[in-house]
This record gives structure tokens, C-alpha cells and sequence, in this order.
């Protein structure tokens, strides 16, 4: 009989919780007894903890990620008529974000290497109406804070982060959250911080925009019953700010895992670039926190391969006749029937999302990261993911690759 192969997720929560349940099991408890269900002092302790971490000021909880950003916009004074510059290549909560604080989002393409904004095209992009660039920190790596800045003094333009998968994400020295008048991160369950529900936190070193976010989570209220803003009901419940300050202790050594067992994936994965196998490149050392493993399958933007299309260029076909979208797709097939867990992050850009055609956007408008949804797969990735779990993966796509090439 033949044996089946232990699974390995794509993330694995129950492993990340087991060795602090007793931990989190009596914080809840102290929540229950207390009764401070909504903002409560586990969400007060907490916040004051998460920004001394993000090594600002000021810490707001909100209900989820997109509130985060939207809510932290609308405190930096960011609204209607104004232009916030976003990458094609995020999840489409950013731009959800930018357009719940009734801004207009302006996208632009990234780069084919990191994926992370395209930063020559930022500058290419800024009109009379840009009030902010939105940089993302995607899979867990920092854009550039030099040369955010660079931008932004010279046009006078905002910097506001979505940091929502670089939780104590570094580069050049400097902490993602930090870098900007004010950042957005989110609590989802499978982040690097993730609590058990839903949540979200604007973190800022400016206390007016501190202050603002706290009145907009809370009904536009800066005290019970005096509405001087229009808010909304978005605030962080104390049971999911409880887990999150028992977890965040933790988040360094589990960052440490997971850049660990990138350099492990980089490692096994070097012969594999002949056979077309290229992962994301790394720009920020230890200081990346790989929210993500990304790699891309036969790309034209792998390193030797053909150059990034441009403007006008065709995107590859998404019929039977696109080598590369089949072997993106068959490569995760194989992994599955070994047990072995992908994702695709993201198949569609943004602006190919059926719902915000509106934004004026077509096919073949930001080619490389069109190029990037064919080819990208991301690979298991988790604290606690060991060596040899890797070694099985990594294996398992060169067995593939070697016979179907």
C-alpha cells in the first residue's frame, strides 16, 4: 500500500499556538473576568506596546486592516479630490482603503524583481492632485525608505504605509510603520501577527493624527456623545487585543524562523533557476520578515531571463497556448497531490478586478505585474516550518519540473 505524505500547510496556526495556549488561555480568561469587552486595557496595554515596537508614539486598534488604512488617511487630513499613488500589485484592500476615505486611487506597476512598488513609476505618476504615495510592503520586505523620501520632499506628498504584511519589517535600519506621517497594519489570523479574529491598528508618531484615528474608530466621538467627525464603528476588541499582546513578545524569534527558512528555500532553490524556478529577490536581508515566500515559474523577469514588458508590449495569453500560466498551475497541482499546500498572491491585479473598472484601467496598462500574476506561487511558509519540510517541497518541485520539461 502506498503511504501518504504528510501534509504541509501553508501555514500552520495550531503549531504556532500550541507552545503558548496556557499563556493565551489565562489572558482570555482575565478579559472574561474583567468584562471590558470593547476597548479595554488589554487593547490600551497593547497598543502602547506595538508602537514602541514600530518605534513610534502612537498606536490606534481598529477593527480590521482596510479600516486602518482608510480611517489613518482620513486623519492625515487625505479626502475627497485627492490622489493617493498604489501599486497594481497588492490586495485590493489597499485600494478598498483609499477609496472608503473618498480618495482617488492612482496605481502604478512594480518591480519585476520584489514585486514592491515601482518607485520610477511613482514619480512618473504624480499630478497637481497627488497628495500621497501608499507604499506596500509586500510579502514582509520594506520599500526603500530613502528613496520614499526622496519623492515626497520633493513633491511635498504624504508618505502613508500599508505595512499590513511587515510586522517589525526593517530595512536600511529603519522599522516598517515608521517611515511615513502614519502606518497601517492588520491582525488577520495568518499575519505575522495575527490575532483570532479580525483586526487592525494605524500606528503614527504625529499625535493629532493619533488622536483623529481614535475619535473615527469610535463614531467620531473624542468623548461619549460629541460626534466632531463622521466616524464609523471600527474599534478592536479586547479579546482579540489580549491574544495579540501575548503573541507579540514572540514576533522577533518568529520572524527570525521564517527569514531562516527563506534563506534555506534561496539555498535549495539556486539549481532549480536552469529549470526556470526564480524566487522573489531579497533587497533587505535579515530585515525582510517573509509574510510570503514567493517564487516565480518560467518568467521572462527571472534573473537571465527576457526584460520586464513595457507599455504596449502584450501581456501572455490566458488560454490553453500560455506555457507559463500552465506551469504555474500544474507545478501547485503536483505540490498538492504531495500533500504540499500553494497559494497565488495575487491572480488578478487590481486593476483587472471586475469591480473597480470604474478606475479607468485595462489589460496591459501595468504589464510587469500582469506578467507576475501568471508566474508567481507562494510557497509554505511559517515559524516552526523545518528543514526538512523544505527539502520535501523543493524536491518536489524539481521532480516536476525535470519531467515535464
Amino acid at each position: 500500500m502506498t503511504s501518504v505524505p504528510q501534509p504541509i500547510p501553508f501555514v500552520d496556526l495550531h503549531a504556532l499556538h500550541q507552545p503558548i495556549q496556557t499563556e493565551l488561555d489565562a489572558a482570555i480568561a482575565q478579559v472574561l473576568a474583567r468584562g471590558d469587552f470593547i476597548l479595554g486595557q488589554a487593547v490600551r496595554d497593547f497598543e502602547a506596546a506595538f508602537a514602541q515596537a514600530c518605534g513610534v508614539e502612537h498606536a490606534v486598534g481598529v477593527a480590521c486592516g482596510t479600516d486602518a488604512i482608510a480611517l489613518g488617511l482620513q486623519a492625515c487630513g487625505i479626502g475627497k479630490g485627492d490622489e493617493v499613488i498604489v501599486p497594481a500589485n497588492t490586495f485590493i484592500a489597499t485600494v478598498i482603503g483609499v477609496l472608503h476615505a473618498e480618495a482617488t486611487p492612482v496605481l502604478v506597476d512594480c518591480d519585476p524583481h520584489t514585486a514592491l512598488m515601482d518607485l520610477d513609476a511613482v514619480e512618473e505618476a504624480i499630478s497637481p492632485r497627488t497628495r500621497a504615495i501608499l507604499p506596500v510592503h509586500l510579502y514582509g520586505q520594506v520599500v526603500s525608505p530613502r528613496k520614499l523620501r526622496e519623492i515626497a520632499a520633493i513633491h511635498n506628498l504624504i508618505i502613508f504605509e500599508d505595512a499590513a504584511q511587515a510586522h517589525l519589517g526593517q530595512r536600511d535600519g529603519e522599522i516598517a510603520g515608521s517611515i511615513g506621517m502614519a502606518a497601517a497594519f492588520s491582525f488577520y489570523p495568518s499575519k505575522n501577527l495575527g490575532t483570532v479574529g479580525n483586526g487592525g491598528m494605524v500606528v503614527t508618531a504625529n499625535s493629532d493624527v493619533a488622536e483623529r484615528v481614535r475619535s473615527l474608530r469610535n463614531y467620531g466621538a473624542p468623548k461619549k456623545y460629541v460626534h466632531v467627525y463622521r466616524g464609523t464603528n471600527s474599534r478592536l476588541d479586547t479579546l482579540q487585543g489580549t491574544v495579540l499582546k501575548v503573541k507579540l513578545p514572540y514576533l522577533g524569534q518568529w520572524n527570525q524562523q521564517r527569514n531562516h527558512a527563506a534563506q534555506t528555500y534561496d539555498r535549495l532553490l539556486t539549481p532549480l533557476k536552469e529549470l526556470g524556478v526564480v524566487p522573489m529577490r531579497n533587497d533587505s536581508g535579515l530585515g525582510h520578515v517573509y509574510h510570503l515566500y514567493v517564487i516565480q515559474v518560467n518568467s521572462p523577469h527571472g534573473d537571465g531571463g527576457s526584460p520586464p514588458l513595457r507599455d504596449g508590449d502584450s501581456p501572455p495569453l490566458r488560454d490553453g497556448g500560455s506555457r507559463p500560466l500552465r506551469d504555474r498551475n500544474t507545478l501547485s497541482q503536483a505540490l498538492a497531490e504531495q500533500g504540499i499546500q500553494t497559494g497565488i498572491h495575487y491572480p488578478i491585479p487590481c486593476h483587472l478586478q471586475p469591480a473597480y473598472r470604474n478606475l479607468g484601467y485595462s489589460a496591459g496598462n501595468f504589464p510587469v505585474s500582469e506578467q507576475l500574476s501568471e508566474h508567481i506561487l507562494s510557497l509554505p511558509m511559517y515559524p516552526g516550518l523545518s528543514d526538512e519540510e523544505i527539502e520535501r517541497v523543493v524536491y518536489a518541485i524539481k521532480a516536476h519540473l525535470s519531467t515535464s520539461s
